[in-house]
Parts: structure tokens; C-alpha cells; sequence
């Protein structure tokens, strides 16, 4: 049997050491909190895109860009897509974000369908594209590079399921 003071002490070196884990796991703080509040206003906004483009809403659209020629291409292919298709079903999912002072890189990967009614079986297509943005508390779409997820009218016309293949 072993001294009372040495189980007394082994029982307190326990206790200690769970108070110890039981501390040091209480909770995790964000080092960085202003570094972090702006990657949840760049998943704002991007996910804001993405609704205002499912919703079809062009002014929502349009407030998140700045207003650059290659955009207004944008706006305009969206608003086609607006008018062609009567429904967007679109998801985006952020692989990375890269920030370099003002500037910010997002990489998404997206997939969707796009019906032209409800008995469509629709055009279902998927990419990468990357959304540039501009700002730190007020983030603005400043262009688009890849294979973006706007557009789709004008892509359907190249590859139209309806249309089938000439032989020779």
C-alpha cells in the first residue's frame, strides 16, 4: 500500500494537469481580427455575387462592380442570361484567396444549371474563374478572368444539346 502522502500528491499533480489542459483548450482567439474581418467581408461579397446572379438582380449585380469596360460585358451577358433562363441554380466554392495590399485574388470553382423552364432539363456546366477585387472595408469586383459562370446564353449557342451532330 502506498504512503498517504504520495497518492495525495499524485492526485494533485492530476488535477492540476487537467486544469492546465482544461485552460489552455478554453477557446480560440483570432490573432489577427482585422485581418479576419476582411476575409468575412471577401466571402460576403463573393457570395453576394453569386446571389444577386441567382436572384437575377442587376442593380444588386451592378453595386458590386466597379465600373470598368470588361464588367459592363459582364452586366450585359448576365442580363442575357437573365432574360434566356428562368432559372440559376449556381454554386461557388473559394479554393483560394490571395491579398496583395488593395488587390484580392479569389479562385472559385462553380458548377450550375441553367433552365429555360421547368420542364428543361437544362444546361449544366462547371469551371474555375478567378474574381478580382479591389478594396479593404468596401470590396468591389474589379474583373473576371477563366471560365466564368456569366454568360451562359451566349456559351449554349456553341454547345446546344437540341443541335445534333452533322455526319460525314
Amino acid at each position: 500500500m502506498l504512503p498517504y502522502k504520495f497518492r495525495l500528491f499524485s492526485v494533485l499533480v492530476l488535477l492540476g494537469s487537467i486544469f492546465l489542459i482544461g485552460a489552455g483548450c478554453g477557446g480560440k482567439t483570432i490573432q489577427y481580427p482585422e485581418d479576419h474581418e476582411r476575409y468575412l467581408r471577401i466571402d460576403r461579397a463573393v457570395e453576394s455575387l453569386r446571389q444577386a446572379y441567382v436572384r437575377k438582380d442587376s442593380s444588386d449585380l451592378a453595386s458590386l462592380m466597379m465600373p470598368v469596360d470588361q464588367l459592363d460585358r459582364l452586366r450585359e451577358e448576365a442580363q442575357g442570361d437573365f432574360e434566356t433562363f428562368s432559372a440559376i441554380m449556381l454554386d461557388f466554392a473559394i479554393e483560394r484567396i490571395m491579398i496583395e495590399g488593395d488587390n484580392i485574388d479569389v479562385f472559385v470553382h462553380w458548377q450550375g444549371l441553367w433552365k429555360k423552364d421547368p420542364d428543361d432539363p437544362g444546361l449544366r456546366q462547371r469551371g474555375h474563374t478567378k474574381l478580382q477585387w479591389v478594396g479593404t472595408q468596401a470590396i468591389l469586383l474589379r474583373g473576371v478572368q477563366g471560365d466564368a459562370p456569366f454568360g451562359m446564353k451566349a456559351r449554349q449557342a456553341t454547345i446546344d444539346p437540341t443541335r445534333s451532330p452533322t455526319k460525314k
